[in-house]
């Protein structure tokens, strides 16, 4: 077995995603720590910013090329990423725990018959043994895993591992032009609302709970949003009741946040809530009822009602920003 570890990039609209600088940042550190060499792997067509890898660590780049690879194929990315882990005879596998990655990582873990661990919020290295630190229970408790067969993947968290530059280096990039790839499962079309920001990626978040009282409400959610110049989220019980598509879903089952500034709108802070969005820089809890969980979190609360303090909030930061 090499001493050789690989992290997977993943790309959309030809730009890698943010998530994939995380799992690159994480890899290079681990990578150092055990004296191991380290590739990053991307599958697509014309990726624009690959040569950015560099600057997180990764200055080795395998680009899998093809044209018809540019949308996601769960066939053809387990074939590729297998047979290029069995012939660099790598011995971890790091991947960012988005929806492609958490359908891509098992594929590739049943075809090796090797451990993985998913949702990794932590990793450390003692007793020469790399030891992974992932929740259950909703968030309620933490579980630290090994693996033990002789190949690994490590599913990672997004935003939990900051995407620090380390340098300004420049990755080297390898281009393999990719042939008899097998597309008996691929993407389509992938359809994005026009001119609203990935909860996921966005550095503002303003998420509305039940104490929005219905969808016809949430119009206050995006208006602070937008004059903020963030995203939309929704707690879980929102989306359930069809208020709010699950894209905008933060919590254990929706999508894990880390922005500067993430405002809780009529949100009680349940405790799948507050396991997606507790690692945010700034909290601002807006909820009529004082004992809401959410407190114990917030940086800044205010007890009082939704409806007549947003209004005031989104009118003092449009006079604020005219200035």
């Amino acid at each position: 077995m090499a001493n050789k570890i690989l992290v997977f990039l993943e790309q959309r609209n030809n730009q890698i995603k943010k998530s994939s600088f995380e799992a690159a940042k994480v890899a290079s550190d681990i990578a150092k720590k055990l004296n191991y060499e380290i590739e990053a792997v991307i599958i697509g067509n014309n990726i624009e910013n690959i040569e950015e890898t560099g600057n997180y660590g990764v200055n080795n780049v395998v680009h899998f090329k093809n044209s018809q690879l540019e949308n996601y194929s769960t066939s053809a990315y387990t074939k590729i990423l297998f047979n290029y882990f069995n012939e660099t005879d790598a011995e971890i596998l790091f991947i960012s725990g988005t929806a492609l990655g958490k359908d891509l990582a098992p594929h590739i873990s049943a075809k090796l018959d090797c451990g993985l661990v998913s949702d990794c919020i932590a990793l450390e290295y003692r007793n020469n043994e790399l030891i992974a630190t992932r929740p259950i229970f909703a968030g309620k408790a933490l579980m630290d895993v090994k693996i033990s067969s002789p190949q690994k993947i490590f599913v990672l968290r997004p935003n939990v591992f900051k995407a620090e530059k380390v340098s300004d280096t420049k990755a080297e990039v390898k281009i393999i032009n990719a042939e008899d790839i097998d597309l008996s499962t691929r993407v389509i079309e992938i359809k994005k609302s026009d001119g609203k920001l990935d909860v996921a990626e966005a550095d503002i978040i303003v998420s509305g709970g039940r104490g929005m009282k219905g969808p016809e409400y949430f119009n206050l959610v995006e208006q602070l949003a937008e004059v903020l110049g963030g995203a939309v989220g929704a707690s879980r019980a929102v989306v359930d009741a069809g208020w709010r598509p699950h894209s905008e879903q933060v919590g254990q089952t929706g999508k894990t946040v880390a922005p500067t500034l993430y405002i809780a709108l009529g949100i009680s802070g349940a405790i799948q809530h507050l396991a997606g969005m507790r690692s945010s820089k700034y909290i601002v809890a807006i909820n009529k009822d004082k004992d809401a969980p959410i407190f114990q979190i917030a940086d800044y609360g205010i007890i009082g009602d939704v409806f007549e303090i947003v209004p005031s909030l989104i009118e003092e930061i449009k006079k604020v920003k005219s200035n």
